[in-house]
């Protein structure tokens, strides 16, 4: 028998755990982790100038100077996995009253986020960076990482429903807690990033950029991969206590 106490910190901490997994998903598989508000086509030379910014945008060249830039003059949007823009619907960049605008994205392949980083974005002969290329790496291995330790503690976890103990869940416990710092580690990764590109890539005049919704359900899933550990490593220890206590008592 689960003493209640027990299986009620199971129930919460279940729930958080799939709430942390939720939310953690969803900030993966969106691209908004940061987010720029670029002034709108003063001109029709201007606007020239964005169009030929959007076509490189969606040309099959990788370049990160490029893609930067389009992103910081196109309201762009940047998560793990898409880069967007925000183009108008029609050819007519410029024109009053301001056209209707639609979001264009386009995925970072596998391949892509492997290219290293240079100390000046877009040329080449500036040396590797370092610590931007890492940075980059971990970001988007990281939440990987922490999902599939949530999933093997799911497994682990039917298991010991199915056996009927509770043993296995000092063990589910430590692996949530390792995705919640794999999760932080992401946060803390993107962020750093973020900063060494925008020093390497001086933003352009009215141009603003801030953290974006996605980047906080992923802040928002570390503390409930926590908490959820918590509740599981009690769980698990205060009963198998209590079971040892019984057993002792009944031999005695």
């Amino acid at each position: 028998m689960v003493d209640n106490r027990y299986a009620t910190a199971l129930v919460i901490g279940s729930v958080l755990s799939l709430l942390a997994t939720v939310y953690l998903s969803v900030a993966v598989g969106t691209q908004h982790w940061y987010e720029y508000r670029s002034p709108a086509a003063v001109s029709e030379a201007n606007a020239s100038e964005l169009r030929a910014l959007h076509d490189d945008f969606l040309g099959a060249d990788f370049d990160e100077k490029t893609y930067s830039d389009t992103l910081f003059r196109l309201n762009g949007t940047m998560g793990l996995w898409w880069r967007c823009i925000l183009v108008p619907t029609h050819s007519h960049w410029y024109r009053e009253p301001d056209p209707k605008m639609v979001t264009e994205c386009v995925s970072f392949t596998l391949p892509q986020q492997f290219i290293p980083k240079y100390r000046e974005p877009g040329n080449h002969n500036s040396g590797e960076d370092l610590l931007r290329t890492y940075l980059w790496r971990c970001q988007f291995l990281l939440p990987l990482v922490s999902l599939g330790l949530v999933v093997l503690g799911g497994m682990i976890g039917v298991c010991a429903c199915l056996c009927r103990s509770l043993t296995p869940m000092l063990g589910i416990g430590v692996l949530h807690l390792l995705a919640g710092l794999c999760t932080l580690a992401t946060v803390c990764c993107y962020l750093a990033g973020m900063d060494l590109l925008h020093r390497a890539s001086v933003l352009p005049d009215g141009v603003d950029g801030s953290l974006g919704w996605s980047l906080y359900l992923a802040l928002i899933s570390c503390p409930l991969h926590m908490m959820a550990a918590a509740l599981l490593v009690w769980a698990a220890r205060s009963h198998g206590q209590n079971y040892y206590r019984m057993t002792a008592y009944r031999v005695a």
